[in-house]
């Protein structure tokens, strides 16, 4: 089967994913060797940084949902502001 593009065939899509996993894994693992120079004792846990990151980044999402559902417009909101000129 030939694709159009690259991104289009499933097992590049598939290689990517776990490159990209096993990137993040790697970084995980990586601050058991670096010193951090934690401020607060919770910043002591193994994996804390990813799981903060990954926490506030669901609460990013969240929270643009949820501003976005209160400033939507309907689809012509501009279309009653045509003058003929």
């Amino acid at each position: 089967m030939k694709y159009d593009h690259w991104l289009d065939d499933p097992q590049n899509v598939s290689m990517l994913w776990r490159g990209f996993l096993a990137g993040l894994a790697l970084t995980v693992l990586a601050g058991a060797f670096v010193d951090l120079n934690p401020h607060f004792d919770v910043e002591r846990w193994f994996g804390f940084n990813a799981a903060y990151g990954f926490v506030t980044c669901l609460l990013m999402i969240v929270g643009a949902k949820v501003l976005g559902f209160f400033l939507k417009r309907p689809d012509d909101y501009y279309a009653g502001d045509q003058r003929d000129e």
